[in-house]
């Protein structure tokens, strides 16, 4: 009997290994997914599953499902270390198919498929835990009266209205995994777990893991740093590498008639679907496909934009608080009535001498930002935060007993190839697991560590030096907006400098962004962390740094150093001994504030989900234009899921960083100046509902899948928000007590306005 062409390369791979790159398992890209090879069925002899050969998830023999793809360029002239590479690949156990691309013959796709021996052996050294018995909640023994009560109070439930934004259960299946205790995978032990089918007992997340663990710890080459797949795809030796997608996220049927196609197309219409954005998320189906990590965030985000409800309810009634009592202000009555006070310039040149009533319109935009209710909503912010951060750890804690995460910990995390690599030579023996592993040197670390502190003091320094040439800016062009031409400009003179210093500041901190994100990088990889998680925690404090720095410097300035040193007529405060400092608006300092915050804040999410949905669907939409013009529309479903999936756009480098990182600075404007601006909640809580399916819509339909990865929690982040709940409650009171003119106007109202030592408690 003819054995599986992969078995029979691994036995001519001892007789003869070739120069170049091994094209022995190399079949020719066609336009059907898996086309029929009667030839080599005659010799196998052996019946193909037509299904499994027409979905495009198989290897052509319709049994082997395909666990991991890796692409690469004939062309490419890395030929060697991809020989190595393979031929290591297979030395482990894995089973590996060739074909070359229907769109591009110098592109050929690398189909790798784990076995169930090779998977048990690295499941039980990851320690992947795997369902081994069925739950059984025990229930207390009734009496007949007490059931018959419950069945009347569950048919009188029956009857009333359901609510709109639960999933419709019969369209979600049981997961396993939700239902059975689950421990460390152990092939001792075998016979304890569950297992139906051995092809199905790891489910595809799980499986993808397995193969990527394994791709990272195969040698290409002779030498201590020459292993790992993502050395090869910094060099270029291969172009990508995904784990496939379920096949495809639509279908003909209805999912009510004849149920989900698959767990991509049951995510698509459960979740990233615009017609289910009011409906909760299918966070068990998510974990299942995505895998923990991706999980979590999601069920984040859904927390905190539900916790925004009562947020945006008080900031949209402290607003509209002062809509309804403006004709009512006694502050903006006397400002508009004051035509016979007369203010100096606010500049040296062109600018004129002004009368108190021309600011009567500002004076009223500010009442209804700051007015009675500002400082009770910014008290209730800071409670808020608290709060918002409390109930998270009780959420977390029920999702991670529900997903088996409380056992699983950072000991289990393996050490990164690049750190093994590195300090391969250096090994002591872990006190723990009693097996030696490689050790970093303290002397090294600390050296390390002061390097990248340095660098991080110095890019906020760089962000400071910005700040102070938008100060200058601001100071310049207060006398060439009152001297413009248009009556509009030239009248509405700080408006307009204000307007367009935000704008100017805003496109400094998208360029700024991009530097910050080079430097972040090399500093973290300097450090050298010893495993993934620590990577990331260490690549995100900087690149969190930088951005709040960046994002938030200038608002600082304007909260509490704008007019604060302009000195009096006279005797005025001037930059470099020439230009004068700028001061605020006869109405104050707080509607600049409030314009820099409503700007930057809707700017950045508009330019935001731009960037996460528009620019992949463009690009997307032109690579599918360019294969409709080569092959014709008719011939476009008959590509493979990979031929499909290496189309879309592949995930951030960095994860979920920038999917946190746009929230959580997000939360700082909900948190940190929301006195100043109390409609930042309701924008925050518009944008998350957009947000969540956005996101569930990019990772289902844009994004080739992501490898599913593990996490007990958002990890820093959590710090982070802790940081930024407690910098809020500081900057709250600072804004109330300096920006705002709430303490000021007390004094007036009880010392020298015109009600002042008149009238008792209720008789206004």
């Amino acid at each position: 009997v003819a054995k599986d062409v992969n078995i029979f390369f691994d036995e001519l791979e001892g007789v003869n290994s070739p120069s170049k790159d091994d094209d022995s398992l190399l079949h020719q890209g066609n336009l059907t997914s898996t086309s029929d090879d009667a030839s080599r069925l005659e010799v196998v002899g052996e019946e193909v599953p037509d299904k499994n050969k027409a979905n495009g998830l198989y290897f052509r023999d319709g049994k082997c499902r395909i666990d991991y793809i890796l692409v690469y360029r004939k062309s490419n002239p890395q030929t060697e270390k991809r020989e190595v590479f393979e031929r290591n690949i297979r030395a482990e156990g894995l089973q590996m198919e060739k074909e070359s691309s229907l769109t591009n013959s110098d592109i050929i796709f690398v189909k790798l498929h784990a076995p169930w021996e090779v998977l048990g052996k690295y499941a039980e050294l990851m320690n992947v835990r795997m369902p081994f018995r069925r739950k059984i909640y025990y229930l207390h023994r009734r009496y007949k009266f007490m059931n018959r009560i419950e069945k009347q109070i569950s048919r009188f439930r029956g009857w009333l209205p359901r609510k709109p934004m639960k999933l419709d259960k019969e369209t979600l299946p049981d997961l396993e995994e939700n239902d059975c205790y689950t421990a460390p995978f152990s092939q001792q032990r075998i016979h304890h777990f569950i297992i139906h089918n051995k092809d199905t007992f790891f489910n595809n997340a799980t499986r993808s893991r397995i193969v990527h663990h394994i791709l990272q710890r195969v040698k290409y080459e002779e030498g201590k740093n020459k292993i790992g797949l993502n050395r090869l795809l910094s060099n270029g030796s291969y172009e990508a590498a995904f784990p496939l997608h379920e096949g495809s996220y639509r279908s003909k049927n209805s999912i009510r008639t004849h149920g989900a196609e698959n767990h991509r197309h049951l995510l698509y219409e459960c979740w990233a679907s615009w017609g289910v954005w009011y409906k909760y998320q299918p966070l068990d189906l998510v974990r299942r496909y995505f895998g923990e990590k991706i999980g979590l965030y999601f069920a984040w985000l859904g927390w905190y934009t539900g916790m925004l409800f009562p947020a945006a309810f008080i900031g949209l009634f402290v607003f509209l608080y002062g809509v309804t009592t403006l004709n009512h202000c006694q502050v903006s009555k006397e400002v508009c009535q004051a035509t016979d006070i007369i203010m100096c310039p606010i500049c040296d040149k062109y600018c004129p001498f002004m009368r108190l009533s021309d600011s009567c319109v500002y004076a009223k935009v500010t009442h209804l930002f700051d007015n009675g209710a500002t400082v009770f909503f910014a008290v209730f912010m800071a409670v808020w935060a608290t709060v918002f951060l409390e109930f998270w750890k009780r959420r977390r804690a029920v999702i991670a007993y529900d997903w088996d995460l409380i056992d699983w910990e950072e000991e289990e995390e393996e050490i990164r190839p690049q750190f093994e690599a590195k300090y391969s030579k250096k090994e002591r023996m872990n006190p723990i697991s009693g097996k030696p592993e490689p050790y970093q040197a303290f002397a090294d670390k600390c050296s390390r560590l002061i390097v990248s502190a340095s660098g991080i003091f110095f890019m906020i320094c760089v962000v400071i030096a910005a700040v102070f040439g938008i100060v200058i800016y601001r100071v310049v062009t207060v006398s060439t907006f009152a001297a413009f031409k248009w009556a509009l400009i030239r009248n509405n003179s700080q408006v307009a400098t204000t307007g367009t210093a935000v704008c100017i500041n805003f496109c400094i901190i998208m360029l700024l962004n991009v530097l910050y994100e080079k430097v972040a990088l090399f500093l973290t990889n300097l450090e050298q962390p010893r495993t993934e998680s620590e990577w990331e925690n260490s690549f995100t404090l900087k690149m969190f740094l930088f951005q709040f720095v960046n994002l938030n410097s200038s608002t600082f300035y304007i909260a509490f150093f704008l007019g604060r040193f302009t000195g009096h007529p006279g005797a005025y405060l001037r930059l470099i001994n020439r230009w004068r400092l700028e001061e605020c608006h006869p109405s104050g300092c707080l509607i600049d504030l409030c314009m820099q915050m409503g700007i930057i804040m809707v700017l950045k999410q508009i330019w935001n989900n731009f960037m996460e949905l528009g620019y992949p669907l463009i690009q997307n939409w032109w690579t599918r234009r360019k294969l409709r013009q080569e092959y014709g529309t008719q011939r476009k479903p008959s590509f493979p899921q990979w031929e499909k999936d290496y189309n879309l756009q592949p995930m951030n480098a960095y994860g979920l960083f920038d999917e946190y990182l746009e929230m959580i600075l997000q939360f700082g404007f909900t948190t940190i100046f929301v006195a100043a601006f109390p409609l930042a909640p309701l924008l925050a809580l518009l944008n998350n509902i957009i947000e969540i399916r956005l996101d569930a819509y990019k990772f289902v339909t844009q994004w080739r899948r992501p490898l599913a990865s593990r996490a007990k929690d958002i990890g820093i982040w959590y710090g982070i928000l802790e940081g930024i709940g407690i910098l809020s409650v500081i900057t709250n009171a600072f804004v109330i007590a300096v920006t705002s003119d709430f303490i000021p106007r007390l004094v007036y109202a009880y010392k020298y306005g015109p009600c002042a030592g008149q009238g008792e408690a209720g008789q206004k």
